[in-house]
């Protein structure tokens, strides 16, 4: 992580070339600039930080990013005076914005790599078992990209539903052994059903080996909406309240949608007329794929995506149910889906098809992020009261369904991480989410 900052301090550096430096005034800034960059990063705590989300890590790191980028303008000010360089300030700017901005790249990507190094990845003890645990271990699975291998679970009373194929390692008691005979690294604890006081051992007992220890808390289906934890007497409480869904609110969503997407509708024009003519050139029919799906309040749109299947999909469909990738009952969705085209493949994975929607958002039938746009009978299998909560916001062209994995979700995770959206909701959260999609959209982690 420091070698890419160092290297990004360089990078920064180089820009000020532009400002028409001699070589040796361009290497003291150098200079100046590796050395300062990942010093400050260390002594803001940026180094210190083990968030497990290696590609989004830079989203949590924002603040710390932010202070480091404008402790970081001063020192390169002051050389840039020194030497004399034209528009110093500017200069000073410039650099402090560009190595920011390839260090939260440079960083993200190396993070990435790591994590995907078998030498590298963390071996992960569960304890627990039960639906949960089982839950835990196909997360682990699913996203490599977070470097984490289960081994194995412990619990005193094994709950084989929901495991697949992980094997149990013992009781409790056997913490010590399990640690050791395995080479853990990490300790998650899943819902077991063991005291609260054999918990409390179990975590006191990795903390004193050096084993880093994750909890999966209870009512975890709310607590995307969690905002602080406030104490009462010493006891910690996480304080989920409501959402702020007032009229200033969605006014500032909405114009966040109306700027952004219409910035992005013409920066990306040469891009949308590159695809369709590829669309064009490898099979007949339209360019765009239109359909309804139900929006705010119940109400129904026609949702617009350039056409990544052969135009006769819909015919095809009823041969293929029976080779349906997901059980739900619900959503349709093969890994090798034969409707697919070759450029609807590559618009899939980085999810180019869903560009046009960018209309749909001017417009105002779909917002930047909110859950996600259901087809009809998807939305007509929403039967509990608290799912209809997904109704009182547009639906999103990404959000936390999109980052979270995508096609590799069920269809009842999906519909509980887009209540988490919406009783969680701020402003912060949608710019969160928007951040986080790049590098979800590039990994093409879930997309088939």
């Amino acid at each position: 992580m420091v070698v890419a900052d160092v290297a990004c301090g360089l990078v920064g550096a180089l820009v000020t070339a532009l400002f028409g430096i001699g070589l040796g005034d361009l290497a003291l800034l150098a200079l100046v600039c590796t050395i300062s960059w990942p010093t400050l990063s260390f002594v803001v705590g940026v180094y210190a930080d083990d968030d497990l989300r290696s590609w989004a890590n830079g989203v949590s790191q924002a603040p710390r990013t932010l202070v480091t980028t404008i402790l970081f303008g001063w020192p390169v000010f002051a050389v840039a005076s020194s030497l004399a360089i034209p528009r110093p300030g500017v200069a000073a700017l410039a650099v402090a914005a560009l190595t920011a901005l390839f260090s939260g790249l440079a960083r993200a990507i190396v993070r990435g790599v790591l994590h995907r190094s078998v030498e590298l990845r963390q071996r992960v003890l569960i304890v627990g078992s039960g639906m949960v645990a089982g839950q835990v271990a196909r997360k682990l699975r699913a996203h490599v990209q977070f470097g984490l291998v289960p081994v194995g679970l412990l619990d005193d009373e094994l709950h084989p539903v929901g495991i697949p194929g992980v094997p149990w390692l013992g009781s409790l008691a056997d913490l010590p052994r399990v640690i050791e005979e395995q080479g853990v690294d990490r300790v998650i604890i899943a819902f077991s059903r063991a005291s609260h006081q054999d918990l409390l051992t179990c975590i006191r007992g990795s903390q004193q080996q050096g084993i880093a220890v994750d909890v999966v808390p209870r009512l975890f289906e709310l607590l995307d909406g969690g905002r602080a934890v406030n104490r009462v007497g010493g006891l910690p409480l996480l304080s989920i309240g409501l959402a702020r869904l007032g009229r200033a609110s969605q006014v500032a969503k909405r114009a966040l949608d109306i700027c952004l997407s219409s910035i992005a509708l013409v920066a990306l024009a040469p891009l949308l007329g590159s695809l369709a003519l590829a669309i064009k050139l490898e099979s007949k029919g339209s360019v765009f794929f239109v359909q309804r799906r139900v929006g705010r309040g119940g109400q129904e749109f026609r949702l617009i995506k350039l056409r990544s299947m052969h135009f006769d999909a819909d015919a095809r469909k009823a041969g293929l149910t029976d080779q349906n990738d997901l059980d739900d009952g619900v959503m349709f969705k093969l890994h090798r889906d034969p409707r697919i085209t070759r450029v609807g493949r590559f618009l899939r994975r980085y999810s180019l098809d869903e560009l046009p929607q960018l209309v749909n958002v001017l417009k105002g039938d779909m917002s930047l992020v909110g859950p996600r746009p259901l087809i009809v009978p998807e939305s007509d299998a929403l039967s509990e009261p608290w799912h209809h909560r997904r109704l009182e916001l547009r639906p999103g062209l990404t959000g936390a369904w999109q980052i979270y994995g995508r096609s590799e979700n069920p269809f009842d995770e999906m519909v509980r991480f887009d209540y988490q959206y919406v009783a969680g909701w701020s402003l912060a959260r949608d710019v969160e989410i928007l951040l986080a999609t790049v590098p979800a959209v590039l990994s093409g982690r879930g997309a088939y």
